[in-house]
């Protein structure tokens, strides 16, 4: 990868915090960087990466900072940003929260964290656990002694401490599953997809070995199984700890698990899905008066599934005032600085339909035409996958032996979930 220095600047392009890993560039050339985004702005929209005779700018902006990386080698440039993002990503789990103030109250901490996520323009550990059991908020934890490097950076598994010993061990599996998808005013469904994660909870001593088993339809075709009851996972992305040519091979799921909660894998479906909570809507406005408002929402999953915390946003015009509703179940509330009627269903159990209706009068001045926001659903259904997708097995092996207890969860939620209205 090779980056020669990174810096942290504020917007006005003033250095707050900057490291030097290489020594082959001039540390003024920063000086070049506000002008030359500056400029590029002013013609357009701004690139990631720009040239200032042999040296290259790579910027990414968080908040009001930005992070810039200089080198003068032809590197990889995605390795370049997913470092900037990476570096973000440990500063916030230090602060919480990563700007101007955060970074000038902690620049003793931010020089021990760039010092060791990075050696001489290479990347070195980025795991924040495990930069936790050595550089701590309160200051650098010293030893007794000669300085050693920690256990973990001269493991194999650097995302993982030796050592570690529960009395109770345990692993908690989620299996979330979020569903983004468009219907037009016309009722077809223009975007359907699945996004799925599989989130693990790992209590667990020693170096344990995991390996997990999905129907995943790649793996039932490779060992002859019945592939109705199989699905396809597409776009499958892994926490570095998956040993990935194991799983290129004979599609196992093998891995050596970080110590507490990670996200293991993700994964996407393009499959056409039927909406789960379906919503028709009569929205009749009647000039200089009042704006009535019927939705109907049905639950098109299995009798046996129950969609919880279900809320259905319904936009009205922004002028409308003196709200009165009406709600076969839950209940609906008007929340003008959004201008929506927000409708609350705690329990939507599969196959029921339910009535809301609104009205609200309207100014008797005729006002400007206003663009059509489409209806949002949020919901969550446990128990329930869309894709079918499940684990059929979690073996947990490890030297001494233990017994451990598997737990596994299902959760479908909505994602980016609109239906457009057409009045």
């Amino acid at each position: 990868m090779s980056a020669s220095a990174v810096f942290v600047l504020d917007l006005k392009g003033k250095v707050l915090i900057c490291k030097n890993y290489m020594g082959d560039i001039d540390m003024s050339e920063i000086d070049h960087f506000l002008p030359m985004l500056m400029q590029m702005e002013e013609d357009g929209p701004g690139s990631p990466i720009f040239t200032h005779g042999h040296v290259h700018f790579l910027w990414i902006r968080h908040s009001n900072l930005y992070l810039v990386a200089v080198t003068k080698k032809n590197g990889n440039a995605a390795l370049v940003f997913s470092f900037l993002y990476k570096i973000i990503q440990v500063f916030t789990e230090y602060f919480k929260e990563v700007e101007e103030e955060s970074i000038r109250d902690n620049f003793v901490i931010v020089y021990e964290l760039l010092d060791e996520v990075m050696d001489y323009g290479f990347p070195q550990t980025t795991d924040s656990k495990i930069l936790q059991e050595y550089i701590m908020q309160q200051g650098h934890k010293l030893e007794i002694g000669a300085p050693r490097p920690p256990a973990t950076l001269t493991n194999a598994v650097s995302w993982r401490s030796e050592g570690v010993k529960y009395r109770k061990n345990e692993v908690f599996i989620d299996l979330i599953e979020s569903v983004n998808l468009l219907v037009s005013a016309s009722g077809s469904v223009l975007k359907s997809e699945v996004v799925g994660n599989v989130k693990l909870k790992v209590i667990l001593s020693g170096m344990p070995e995991l390996r997990l088993g999905l129907n995943d339809k790649a793996l039932f075709e490779i060992s002859g199984r019945d592939k109705s009851k199989s699905v396809e996972l597409d776009d499958v992305k892994f926490h570095q700890c998956v040993r990935l040519s194991r799983f290129e091979n004979d599609r196992t799921i093998s891995f050596i698990p970080p110590d507490g909660e990670f996200e293991l894998m993700s994964y996407r479906l393009y499959t056409q899905v039927k909406p789960l909570i379906w919503i028709e809507s009569v929205i009749e406005k009647y000039s200089h008066s009042r704006v009535e408002i019927m939705v109907k929402a049905k639950s098109q999953f299995k009798h046996r599934s129950t969609a919880n915390n279900v809320e259905i946003c319904v936009p009205v015009p922004s002028d409308a005032d003196t709200p009165k509703f009406k709600t076969s179940t839950g209940s609906a509330k008007w929340l003008p600085e959004k201008s929506v009627v927000n409708w609350s269903i705690k329990s939507f159990p599969g196959g029921k339909e339910y009535l809301m209706r609104a009205h609200f009068d309207l100014p008797s001045v005729e006002g400007e035409m206003e663009a059509k926001p489409p209806i949002t659903v949020k919901f969550e259904i446990p128990y329930f996958t869309v894709s079918g997708i499940q684990v059929r097995y979690l073996k947990i092996i490890e030297k001494s032996g233990y017994h451990a207890l598997p737990w596994v969860r299902y959760i479908t939620q909505s994602g980016d979930y609109q239906l457009r209205t057409n009045q």
